[in-house]
């Protein structure tokens, strides 16, 4: 039964991360069409598929600040009802200012649930299938990814007005969301160390696993006694927590230069500069949800069995191999359109693999409990913010440069990715959260 309650919460709040993907993915089949409607220039174009990740800026910044005040299940709540308000919003928007309002508050939800969710679940979680319950939260971003696709391309039919179909949607789940967080109990790491309430933690991990319930507690209950011993008043950007700090921001820098969210939101226009069709274009773009659902999947079953590190190592090697293939087609376009597609196939299997599938998971694990939610924040903002500006500029960059020498950038990019694991990257596989606080400050002292 225990196992039963604790799966079900993880994907209740995994459900965050549905939306998360929803949202990001669905603007993608609308972009164009609304480009046309409110006759925008390429600069207010890219402003307007960007806003929602300027929101998730926003969100990713001062997401922690709630985190820990109101709980990491009061914050998720709120987060849902952004979600439902945003979706409503930009659907029934009457003009652009106020589809932009509407599509920035959405990503203040994405960015402030990229950092409670993944909190949430790793502080709820055994440490032997940690990685496997908070890469459910990435799971269901890519399933929200590939809902979005395919919603897209069964609404595009429903005329002028399809866009607004394809945004409003989003409210159904959103709604699921708002009524089930209800269900699931407060984190009890954050009932110890942020409210002292010793009996109502020791109640929920009664309810995770009875057998280790009393060391759990007495580990968290430790782990904080250490910090009013040592009366340490650091904060995130102390010299004690250089390392994790370092550590997140370079994850969170690389996954957005790979071109991810770059490809995620502009695939069909990424397809049809490769000469495919608008149908072909939106077809393909499915195929790329499905994969990435299926590598994550994969990805879920063995990071605790094989670690983070390897799949990181792995998935670089990929990333560098098939984004180097896309920018020589483009550097050539002497074959058919279908082999970028084929190509992008695999370089979303890569990066669902690694990358995908382990940034939540390690940056929730790295930081000790008295700062992990400002260390979380600090991961998503950085996450954020090279997505942001990234979704912005790729227009103009992809016009200016070509697609040869955008994705040729993005290979780069992951040949320092590559450096970066072997040189840096720990492993955080089967560690308790109290323990790996303790290791990544010792590394530094």
């Amino acid at each position: 039964m225990k196992n039963y309650k604790v799966f079900f919460w993880s994907i209740t709040v995994a459900l965050g991360g549905f939306l998360f993907g929803f949202d990001t993915a669905v603007i993608s089949g609308a972009e164009q069409a609304i480009q046309q409607v409110w006759q925008l220039t390429v600069g207010q174009h890219g402003f307007t598929v960007a806003i929602a990740l300027y929101g998730t800026v926003l969100g990713a910044l001062f997401g922690g600040i709630p985190t820990d005040a109101l709980g990491r299940k009061r914050t998720l709540f709120w987060i849902g009802v952004l979600y439902l308000v945003s979706a409503l919003g930009s659907a029934l928007a009457t003009d652009w200012i106020l589809f932009l309002f509407f599509r920035f508050i959405g990503g203040v939800g994405v960015g402030a649930s990229s950092i409670a969710a993944p909190i949430y679940i790793s502080e709820i979680s055994p440490a032997g299938d940690r990685g496997k319950r908070v890469a459910l939260f990435q799971f269901n971003i890519v399933l929200g990814i590939l809902i979005a696709y395919l919603s897209n391309y069964l609404l595009q039919g429903l005329g002028e007005g399809a866009w607004r179909w394809m945004l409003g949607v989003e409210a159904l789940p959103a709604l699921a969301f708002v009524l089930l967080v209800l269900q699931v109990p407060r984190s009890p790491r954050w009932l110890v160390v942020k409210k002292g309430a010793i009996e109502g933690a020791r109640g929920v991990l009664q309810l995770l696993n009875p057998a280790t319930a009393e060391q759990e507690l007495k580990a968290i209950i430790d782990s904080k006694e250490s910090s009013l011993r040592q009366a340490d008043r650091s904060t995130l950007f102390s010299r004690k927590y250089r390392l994790p700090v370092i550590l997140a921001f370079l994850f969170a820098f690389f996954n957005q230069v790979s071109g991810i969210n770059a490809i995620i939101y502009y695939a069909p226009r990424i397809f049809e500069m490769a000469g495919l069709g608008r149908d072909s274009a939106l077809l393909s773009t499915a195929g790329i949800g499905l994969i990435n659902l299926l590598f994550t999947l994969f990805a879920l079953n063995i990071i605790d069995r094989f670690g983070r590190r390897r799949l990181m190592l792995v998935g670089s090697v990929g990333l560098i191999a098939t984004l180097s293939l896309v920018s020589h087609y483009f550097y050539t376009q002497s074959t058919d359109g279908m082999l970028v597609a084929f190509y992008l196939f695999v370089y979303i299997a890569f990066f669902a693999f690694s990358q995908g599938a382990v940034i939540w998971v390690f940056i929730s694990e790295i930081f000790p409990n008295k700062v992990r939610a400002s260390g979380m924040a600090l991961g998503s903002f950085t996450h954020w913010i090279m997505a942001a500006i990234i979704a912005n500029i790729f227009p103009y960059i992809a016009a200016t440069l070509g697609g040869g020498t955008t994705f040729l950038i993005f290979a780069g990019m992951m040949v320092l990715q590559l450096l970066f694991v072997w040189r840096l990257m720990p492993e955080t596989k089967g560690v308790s959260l109290e323990a790996l606080g303790e290791k990544t400050q010792l590394a530094e002292g």
